[in-house]
């Protein structure tokens, strides 16, 4: 009998870095796709991902939600948060998904600090020399050494309850806490109710239906994992109070990084262009300017009074010159037909046709109650007419936008006629570089979009 040796080659292991997992990516329209990913992949790479493929424009407000529709809960996914441990923490009975949509809301506390952190429910440590501008109290949120702490009432539900409570809260870098006696801050009457290193905060979408909520601004810190039981649900009074609140447990909870994720975009582009960073604003602000072309050459128009009032007496004028456009029916009409202008925004990204007043809202608040966030829609109670719905101070506002009719040509108006214009087009480009009438420019539109 002979013995022999044989050589056996093992397969290759894979660094577990390496390795890749499927996930899937829904939009509001119920569409999905599905990404094979690395393990390591953060959320930030995940949209630039879908950016390219989808050759959306990324203006830095692309955002990858975790939605969680058994809880009915949903947050942001931080832009450095890896996207498949997130998805590890899923109960595999839960509905569970993520979603990829604008919101415009993501950083805006940086640019409008003042917005976020309200006098009334911001008090500041020894250290901290009595400061109270917005600005100064953002550094503190990114500082070690200091800190500012934010207090108001909040409803909360007792333990094994469904009611609600009204209490006290404060919120400090050690946790969040309520108070057992009034407005109290003594150690004695301050009770612990949640620590914020193991909790994500989320927004609470059925706030009635499954916790019996008393309004529809409630919030919720959750643990990694944990179903129900696990919830500390609350309740702000109002939008203000709950942006402040979830705003300042996201500074709490990941800091200086969240600052990082903001300016990594800025810090990119000036490498790119070569050239000083400037301020931060949206791509439709920079790329927007007021005209006058009634000379001989144009000139910029920087007076807002200027502007306005060359847009009241050319408003009436400014596409009659132009080309034949498409009617609804399909057919080329000249600039002079009544029919003209009749479906020329049903292509515009931001005319959402005959989505409800509450569909519009939602989709508001879904990319962000940041002023100036707005879409067209179709009016469901005056035939022919036309709602713009805009968030102005956190509120939603519904504006009519009649037509009227002269010499045959009919016009849009949302001032009882003060300013006209041909077209829809025509009328959010107005709003879009003057308010007007409105509470503030017209800056993002929401649209719709499919991954």
């Amino acid at each position: 009998m002979s013995l022999y040796a044989r050589r056996v080659t093992l397969p290759a292991i894979t660094p577990l870095v390496l390795q890749k997992r499927v996930i899937k990516v829904y939009s509001e329209d119920g569409t999905s796709r599905a990404l094979e990913v690395p393990n390591d992949i953060s959320c930030r790479d995940v949209c630039q991902l879908l950016i390219l493929k989808n050759r959306y424009v990324d203006d830095h407000s692309w955002t990858i939600f975790e939605h969680l529709s058994n809880l009915g809960l949903e947050r942001i996914v931080e832009d450095h948060e890896m996207v498949i441990e997130v998805q590890s923490n899923w109960d595999m009975e839960e509905d569970s998904r993520f979603y990829f949509r604008k919101y415009y809301g993501k950083f805006e506390f940086f640019k409008n600090p003042e917005t976020y952190f309200p006098d009334s429910m911001v008090s500041y440590s020894s250290e901290s020399n009595g400061t109270t501008a917005p600005l100064d109290t953002l550094k503190m949120f990114l500082s070690t050494s200091t800190y500012p702490e934010i207090q108001s009432y909040l409803y909360m539900t007792e333990k094994g309850k469904k009611t609600w409570k009204k209490m006290f809260f404060v919120l400090r870098r050690s946790g969040l806490y309520f108070s057992t006696k009034g407005t109290s801050k003594d150690p004695r009457h301050l009770q612990f109710f949640s620590d914020l290193s193991e909790n994500n905060v989320y927004m609470i979408l059925s706030r009635k239906k499954l916790y019996g909520a008393p309004n529809d601004y409630g919030f919720c810190l959750k643990p990694n994992q944990g179903g129900v039981k696990a919830l500390k649900l609350l309740c702000a009074e109002n939008e203000e109070t709950k942006a402040c609140w979830v705003t300042a447990i996201r500074l709490y909870k990941h800091g200086m990084q969240i600052y990082k994720n903001y300016i990594r975009p800025q810090q990119r582009q000036r490498e790119a262009n070569g050239q000083s960073l400037s301020p931060t604003r949206s791509i439709s602000e920079n790329s927007l300017v007021a005209m006058d072309f009634s000379g001989h050459k144009s000139r910029v128009v920087e007076n807002p009074t200027e502007v306005l009032s060359i847009a009241l007496q050319e408003g009436l004028l400014w596409r009659r010159k132009s080309c034949g456009r498409i009617s609804a029916h399909g057919t080329q009409t000249t600039s002079q037909s009544p029919s003209t202008n009749l479906a020329v925004h049903i292509s515009q990204p931001w005319f959402h046709h005959k989505v409800s007043r509450d569909e519009a809202q939602k989709l508001i608040n879904q990319q962000g109650l940041v002023n100036g966030v707005f879409l067209v829609r179709d009016s469901q109670s005056t035939p022919k007419s036309f709602v713009l719905s805009m968030c102005h101070g956190q509120k939603i506002k519904h504006i009519q936008i009649s037509p009227t009719e002269e010499d045959g040509q009919r016009f849009y108006t949302l001032d009882d006629g003060q300013t006209r214009f041909t077209d829809l087009i025509q009328l959010v480009e107005f709003y879009q570089l003057n308010k007007g009438t409105l509470p503030c420019k017209l800056k993002h539109y929401c649209t719709r979009i499919t991954v």
